[in-house]
């Protein structure tokens, strides 16, 4: 009994004594400006004793006297504090001005740059409204290596905007990257003053997470949020002036008259002097407002914007109007229960003018402004004596240019609206799940319209409707903790997006009176109307899974998995699974490198997965039917087999290997990322011809999964900080990135030859596919010079009957003495050799200029519009003038004639590089003294100009061309029509002023 008592009698002691020993201290955690912090970290160290702080930024720890207790949050600077016996503790942590530090959005959920694995670029704030934009996805041009963006049609009003990420990544499926915006997957970019950040995601490391849609790289948008605090409110408001970056130099009437009299020596001049470029440029505006209202408390803070945009474009009768609105909304409940809501919403009203032809030959083989402008006799006047639209004096009959610019009616509506919701439960510590469920709708309505008095060709009326939404389901559980020296963050998720479309349209003509627009089609003669519908639908369900460790802030593993079930594929390869992985060495984090004064961060990067493409449309693996319908009131509709069964069609996939290493250098004045990437895209999806009879149809094309393209290639990024003072600072970024892609296998290996030439090019071909080539080469005739006269070079031949001195002469492949489709050959490349961008921002005291330039190098264009216009059967560039002639012999362009039949050769490949003055802007911050008179908290005026300067040897209006059209069909998705110039929407340049103003 003795020795027990004392037993208990020294337990009871010892724990007492360890009772007094610890003691529970409490404290709020605030940033720099007061307000708490929620959810930072609260640790012992050198135990496992911690704890989070909870929405109001308090926190309770038991903890012994001298022990270290350290307070971390991402952004914020950790900071430890010895207890010494105080009742409370607040702390105040100051944010981390180390981009290392930042933190980085990664699908579902976000990462501190320096434990990334993957290849990551990210755009702030800051530069998104460094100069006024249409559209935040320009933002990414010659900002985020390896990123390629670029307007669709020059500078139009409302044109959309192409991303390419890492290059061709496909053939005929769609390369562009997947848009996440604040976790709805396939949304529409927001308006750049409401984006907080923008993370491209470039490796498979990185897209992984997303499976089959992740191949084309993935844009992670974020929107603001509402901050706790007073009421804040921000008005953002600009005015542009713009005009054409430039014009051809084409013939006035005199010239044009000579010119023709050259081939057509009966020819006899108009009486009428016209710039047909004059009468279809104007001056173009753009205006641009928005405000903002943000605060909160401690348990609901909000975010909502309303924006105006208004452009009238440089094309008469071009304009844009949009109305954009955003709110944000989050709520603490209580301590583990948050919710949050995002509403999207937008119109947009956009007038526009035929532009990029397709070449239609029911309009004599032009329908656009630009190119008939360029090709319209310059002596003839807009009207005829009786008032009637004149027609061009050569040449095929084409529309007059000043009635296509006023008398058409091309008219887009289009309403968006996203709702996108979520709530986030802490199940137990470190232990959370995330609901969100998200639902978007586009309605697009377009009507057009053209009036009876055009001579070539009747007036019509059509009216086309689009119906899209889009559900999205996704709900996942995320759970952190720190395993002695390592922190381990695991992932797990199910998603589940149904996407459907809906479209309705009709067309008359023979009108009953132009007054009615397309307003009521029922004004057409009967036999003319034609009705149009269709609906498809798609669904993908997924689950994913990723992992993240990082072991003692020196080792970095993530591995991630995602499988994917998707409608359009085949019954048995609906689910395809994306695995990928990547390791991390913070080799500057090693004690033989810890505390160098040199290099202040060195991180290696290695990682390798698979990605999936199923960017085509829906019921691919199915056998389809069309409709034939009726051609006139007696005859009824029928069907037609259209498309073969493919009940092996499956996703694309993308096989990725990235390698990487990031350099800090002086205490990170320099940053340096460097990465190298090889892409395998195998199971291509490329539509082909099937059997030649298959159910009494044949030479039908179908999708199939028949090829393999490679992408490889480097990115450098450099960030340095050149001048850091008190009163001034200059930092610079410089990137660039090289992709080099190249066929590997095509089905049966068999050449794929196309035309992206306009359609009255007689079906000319322009581009091929080839196996051990890289896509979309230049599909031509290989030009050799002028023939003098007298026996032509060895080698050579002539096209036709064009063999006088004088005429062209094309290398003879076959060596038969003629050129014919046997000497077609490779005749140039439109890839670039690399991209680059290169950005300066200076502030001194309260002033600040940001000037950056954008480039490239290599790449070819094949200049159509200069294969139209040295045709002879139009107007054309004043150099024409000086074309061969038997007492001009040293010329460069061969002898004039009345039509050479628009060939296609290497006389009109030209180096596309240039060097672009992309931005210059100056702006000013009113000093306190103004500011608080006027009682505001910023008031900021800013001036800039875009595109003043382009460095190009380039002959047409501008480098970067982007014309897709075709045989009369758009094709702007395909990766294949690449480099081809003809008809665009000229670029603008631009000159702004800005204000910005904060209450």
């Amino acid at each position: 009994m003795k020795i027990k008592s004392k037993l208990t009698l020294l337990f009871t002691f010892c724990t007492m004594a360890f009772a007094f020993a610890q003691t529970q201290v409490s404290g709020i955690i605030t940033g720099a400006d007061g307000q708490p912090i929620p959810g930072a970290a609260v640790l012992v160290q050198g135990t496992s004793n911690g704890t989070t702080s909870d929405f109001d930024g308090n926190y309770t720890i038991t903890v012994e006297e001298n022990q270290s207790i350290e307070f971390t949050y991402l952004g914020y600077l950790a900071q430890v504090i010895v207890y010494t016996g105080q009742d409370s503790l607040n702390v105040s942590l100051e944010e981390d001005l180390n981009e290392l530090d930042e933190i980085v959005v990664t699908g579902y959920g976000s990462r501190k740059k320096s434990d990334l694995t993957g290849a990551v670029a990210s755009v702030k704030s800051e530069e998104l409204n460094a100069f006024p934009l249409l559209n935040a996805a320009q933002a990414l041009q010659g900002r985020a290596a390896g990123v390629v963006v670029q307007s669709n049609n020059g500078g139009e009003p409302g044109a959309p905007i192409s991303i390419k990420v890492r290059g061709n990544t496909s053939i005929s499926a769609s390369s562009a990257p997947l848009i996440v915006v604040d976790g709805f997957v396939g949304a529409t970019m927001p308006q750049p003053g409401d984006i907080e950040s923008i993370e491209v995601l470039k490796d498979a490391s990185a897209t992984a997470i997303y499976g089959s849609r992740g191949s084309g790289g993935v844009v992670l948008v974020t929107t603001k949020k509402g901050k706790t605090g007073s009421l804040n409110v921000e008005v953002n408001t600009n005015y542009s002036t713009q005009t054409t970056a430039n014009k051809l130099d084409l013939m006035n009437a005199d010239q044009f008259a000579t010119y023709t009299q050259s081939y057509n020596p009966g020819y006899v001049q108009g009486s009428e002097e016209t710039d047909w470029q004059d009468l279809i440029y104007q001056s173009g505006s753009t205006t641009n407002h928005q405000a903002s209202f943000s605060g909160g408390t401690d348990k609901i803070n909000f975010y909502a914007s309303a924006n105006y945009f208004n452009q009238d474009g440089i094309i008469v009768n071009s304009d844009f109007e949009r109305i954009t609105f955003l709110t944000n909304v989050d709520a603490q409940i209580n301590d583990k229960l948050k919710l949050g809501m995002n509403l999207f919403g937008s119109r947009g009203v956009k007038n526009g003018i035929l532009t990029q032809s397709t070449g239609d030959t029911a309009n004599g083989g032009g329908d656009d402004v630009v190119g008939l402008a360029f090709r319209f006799s310059p002596d003839s006047g807009i009207y005829n004596a009786d008032g009637s639209f004149t027609q061009s004096n050569v040449g095929d009959g084409i529309e007059n240019p000043f009635a296509v610019a006023n008398e058409l009616t091309n008219e887009t509506i289009k309403d968006e609206f996203r709702f996108n919701a979520y709530a986030s439960y802490e199940i137990l510590e470190n232990l959370t799940f995330k609901a969100t469920i998200g639902h978007s709708s586009r309605n697009e309505t377009l009507g057009r319209f053209k009036p009876q008095t055009f001579v070539l060709s009747e007036g019509y009326a059509q009216l086309d409707n689009w119906r899209r939404t889009s559900l999205l389901s996704e709900n996942y559980l995320t759970y952190s903790s720190e395993l002695g020296k390592g922190s381990l963050t695991v992932l797990a998720g199910y998603s589940y997006q149904k996407s459907d479309m809906m479209y309705l349209g009709a067309r008359t003509e023979q009108l009953l009176s132009d007054d009615l627009s397309f307003y009521n089609l029922g004004a057409g003669q009967l036999q003319t109307r034609r009705v149009y519908s269709n609906f498809n639908e798609s669904e993908i369900q997924s689950q994913f899974g990723r992992i993240n460790y990082d072991y003692n802030n020196k080792y970095l593993l993530t591995a991630t998995i995602r499988r994917d079930g998707s409608s359009k594929f085949a019954e048995n390869e609906k689910y395809s699974v994306f695995p990928s992985g990547a390791i991390g060495w913070k080799i500057s984090n090693e004690e033989f490198l810890k505390d160098n004064e040199t290099i202040s961060n060195l991180k290696l990067r290695a990682s390798y997965g698979v990605t999936g493409n199923q960017a085509i449309s829906a019921y691919q693996s199915l056998q389809q039917i069309a409709l034939v319908s009726a051609t006139a009131v007696d005859l009824d509709p029928s069907f037609s087999l259209s498309q073969e069964a493919n009940p092996d069609l499956k996703w694309e996939s993308s096989y990725q290997t990235n390698i990487g290493v990031d350099l800090g250098l002086l205490n990170g004045m320099v940053s340096i990322s460097v990465d190298y990437y090889n892409i395998d895209t195998k199971d291509l999806l490329l539509e082909t011809t099937s059997n030649p009879i298959y159910l009494g149809a044949s030479n039908l094309q179908s999708f199939g999964n028949v090829g393999e393209i490679n992408n490889s290639g480097f990115e450098v990024s450099i960030d340095s900080r050149n001048i850091s003072k008190d009163n001034f600072s200059w930092t610079t970024n410089f990137n660039l990135s090289a992709n080099e892609n190249k066929v590997v296998t095509l089905n049966d290996g068999a050449d794929i030859i196309g035309s992206a030439a306009p359609a009255y090019f007689a079906g000319k071909d322009t581009y091929i596919l080839s196996e051990g080539q890289a896509v979309g080469l230049f599909w031509g005739m290989d030009y050799q010079g002028i023939y003098q006269g007298g026996t032509a070079p060895d080698g050579t031949g002539f096209v036709g009957t064009f063999n006088a001195p004088g005429d062209p002469l094309f290398t003879d492949v076959d060596g038969n003495g003629s050129i014919d489709s046997n000497d077609l050959m490779i005749i140039g490349d439109p890839n670039p050799d690399f991209t680059w961008g290169l950005t300066n921002n200076l502030s001194y005291k309260n002033w600040d200029l940001n000037i950056f330039f954008q480039g490239a190098q290599g790449g070819e264009i094949l200049n159509l519009t200069n294969v139209q216009l040295f045709n002879g059967d139009s107007n054309s560039v004043v150099a024409a003038l000086d074309a061969w002639t038997p007492t001009n012999t040293d010329a460069t362009i061969p002898r004039n004639v009345a039509s050479r039949g628009r060939e296609i050769s290497t006389r009109f490949i030209e180096d596309g590089s240039y060097i672009r003055l992309k931005n210059i802007a100056v702006g000013y911050n009113f000093p306190s003294s103004v500011i608080e008179k006027l009682n505001v908290d910023n008031l900021r005026l800013s001036l800039s100009a875009q595109n003043l300067l382009t460095i190009t040897s380039y002959s047409g209006l501008d480098p970067e061309v982007s014309y897709f059209g075709s045989g009369g069909v758009n094709n702007q998705k395909r990766n294949v029509a690449q480099g081809h110039d003809f008809g665009n929407y000229p670029t603008l340049r631009s000159f702004n002023l800005s204000l910005n103003l904060k209450f």
